[in-house]
């Protein structure tokens, strides 16, 4: 079969008729006001009561919102970021953090591994003072790792672990103090998703060099970013890492769901600051921004960052807790 189409054309005569007949205009239109209808015909009553329609109008989605943010608080602290590659042979990863290359976090069950090596043939100098600290010590006044350091080993290409790899390689280029360098950035594990865990997340990693900067100072210099994200509730932890001596962990507490880790920090090692050639005492984090965002939202699951329901992206409030110094 085939539809028919029926176009019936009226006179302005029969159009007043059938609206007299009916409950009335309810638009004000261009035609309305000029062939003057409003004088002749019946005017629906305005109910105050109904809804209008809904209109979605543009936005940033709620994370890139909070990196934003974030950014905003560390350039208002005086930090400049810094960004490197996402492809990184092992050397700026693991040998420049004093980490020895039989660690197990070098294992393929941890990290992810790119066919290929780097050329480190410009960076003598670095691969020289690595060598020596990490078979001897070098004059850090440690002992070392007290195996025969390989090169080759350090030239493997791997996606990075984290954006330390980022800011202790930049340490190379400013050696006078003072020094504040922080990095956001993706990274990437070998690790199952769950609420807390991705095999691709990003990094929020900073450095800061002074001549008299210490432990305490780089706690109340976290405290002060984690207060300015609006995170009111967290804690400080013991921790160990193999290129900051002392260490710490910071939590945060998300309601309904407990206290979530947060980020590491410490005092870069002696042996990483011979190795970087650096004189100065260095303060360093590392922070997972989902799970930042995870504290400061309330989320339950790291997850919902990434949610493809729309509906729950356009309903999502987005609170600007902090308000930069240059808005």
């Amino acid at each position: 079969r085939k539809l028919r189409i029926v176009r019936l054309a009226i006179s302005i005569d029969e159009a007043k008729k059938i609206i007299e007949q009916g409950e009335g205009i309810s638009r004000l239109t261009r035609n309305v006001i000029v062939n003057k209808l409003w004088k002749e015909v019946k005017i629906k009553p305005y109910n105050i009561e109904a809804l209008p329609p809904i209109r979605y109008s543009g936005k940033k989605h709620f994370f890139k919102e909070f990196i934003e943010m974030l950014r905003e608080v560390m350039e208002d602290l005086g930090f400049i970021e810094i960004r490197d590659d996402y492809v990184i042979p092992e050397l700026w990863n693991f040998d420049i953090l004093f980490q020895a290359q039989d660690h197990p976090s070098r294992d393929i069950h941890d990290i992810l591994i790119v066919e290929g090596y780097a050329d480190l043939s410009m960076f003598m100098d670095i691969i020289k003072r690595t060598k020596n600290v990490h078979e001897v010590g070098g004059s850090s006044g440690s002992t070392g790792w007290g195996y025969g350091w390989s090169v080759e080993k350090a030239s493997k290409l791997i996606l990075r672990s984290h954006t330390t790899a980022v800011t202790a390689k930049y340490l190379m280029l400013y050696k006078d103090p003072p020094v504040r360098l922080y990095t956001i950035d993706r990274v990437f594990r070998r690790d199952n998703p769950d609420a807390r865990h991705s095999p691709e997340f990003t990094n929020f990693d900073g450095v800061i060099m002074e001549k008299d900067f210490n432990f305490r100072k780089l706690l109340g210099l976290l405290s002060q970013i984690l207060r300015h994200l609006g995170i009111k509730e967290f804690r400080f932890k013991p921790a160990y890492f193999p290129f900051t001596e002392p260490s710490v962990e910071g939590y945060g507490y998300v309601a309904g769901y407990g206290w979530i880790e947060v980020f590491g920090a410490g005092m870069f090692r002696p042996e990483v600051l011979e190795i970087l050639g650096v004189e100065h005492p260095v303060g360093a984090w590392g922070m997972g921004v989902e799970r930042l965002a995870m504290v400061v939202y309330g989320i339950d699951d790291i997850r919902l960052l990434f949610s493809r329901d729309i509906e729950f992206v356009r309903r999502f409030p987005i609170s600007r807790i902090y308000k930069s110094k240059g808005v």
